[in-house]
């Protein structure tokens, strides 16, 4: 080990703080309890919230040992929810399956993140994954009871009966109940010891929130083409462009609104641009007919031609490569 990797393991050792899976594909930290500190203490600084200290319980497996005492030098779990990055052809079934074992329980991946409209996730949006929290039933635990321990609401058993699969809210002592925990976030705090302890910024959603920022200011967008003021509309879809890191659906929306932007203004060539941008995110792309201006038609067909000239151009690139050059000479077998 050189001094630069044996200096920061004193350093993260120190920090009481180093990277563990809390479970597969969930990001997770173990936390050294030093003199003075509660379970209470320990939930404030990492979720900013006391209360948090029954899922530290539950997480290491503290129930057994008699609830909640902790002796200095513990190592800890913090559990925290995992950001899943959707790519092209991924269902909500199969994310399910990847990280709580069963495509069944894709709900409440849906639940978690109610901007996301359409049967299925749309490309590059950023998933916030509940953390599925191991709790062991007491003997006298009921659903409701684990419901309100967690979520404050029995409400919640509902949830919890149809993500565990249960046919009665009565539970067996020993009985493992999955908890999907959508709101187990790092506070700034905690994002800051885990960012100091471990060198590497924790996971944090920001891309997801970026994408929620996006989804409250397409609206103004479609007023802006509704009104006609192309020029405005030119200058937020460009601005949101420019934000980056935007969905599949959100980059096919803006284009499509700067297509018809520019045609108002003159500009089909740029109008065709958006549109072959859109038609690239989103093949079966479709305009309504009885809706939309005849020239605005006129320059998405064009946008369709310009992609055919290119699929074509690639295939006989792809066929050239193939055939032998002219004059060379091809030996017979």
């Amino acid at each position: 080990m050189s001094w630069l990797r044996a200096l920061l393991f004193m350093f993260v050792f120190a920090s009481g703080l180093t990277p563990f899976a809390a479970r597969a594909d969930f990001p997770g930290f173990v936390h050294v309890v030093r003199e003075g500190e509660t379970l209470a203490s320990i939930a404030q600084r990492y979720y900013g919230d006391p209360r948090r200290e029954t899922v530290l319980v539950a997480e290491n497996g503290l129930e057994a040992e008699g609830g909640a005492a902790i002796v200095v030098g513990m190592r800890l779990t913090i559990p925290t929810v995992a950001y899943h990055r959707v790519v092209t052809g991924e269902t909500w079934g199969a994310i399910a399956d990847r990280y709580f074992g069963t495509p069944t329980r894709s709900f409440i991946i849906q639940e978690a993140n109610p901007a996301i409209e359409g049967a299925q996730p749309t490309e590059g949006a950023e998933l916030l994954i509940p953390y599925p929290l191991r709790h062991v039933a007491g003997q006298r635990d009921t659903l409701n009871h684990v419901a309100q321990l967690y979520f404050g609401d029995i409400a919640a058993a509902r949830t919890l009966r149809r993500f565990n699969n249960l046919r009665t809210t009565r539970l067996s002592r020993g009985q493992v109940i999955l908890v999907p925990l959508a709101d187990l976030t790092l506070s700034e705090e905690g994002r800051r010891i885990v960012g100091l302890g471990t060198g590497t910024e924790p996971p944090g959603g920001e891309v997801r929130e970026l994408q929620e920022r996006i989804a409250l200011e397409l609206p103004t967008l479609a007023d802006a083409i509704t009104q006609g003021h192309y020029t405005e509309a030119v200058a937020i879809g460009n601005r949101l462009l420019g934000a980056g890191e935007l969905t599949g659906n959100q980059i096919v929306t803006i284009q499509r609104s700067l297509a018809v932007a520019y045609v108002a203004l003159g500009r089909s060539d740029l109008a065709v641009l958006s549109f072959v941008e859109a038609l690239r995110r989103q093949p079966d792309l479709e305009l309504d007919t009885h809706r939309t201006s005849p020239r605005v038609l006129s320059t998405f067909d064009e946008a369709h031609a310009q992609l055919d000239a290119e699929a074509a151009a690639d295939a006989g690139t792809s066929d050239d490569a193939g055939t032998p050059d002219a004059g060379v000479p091809v030996l017979a077998p």
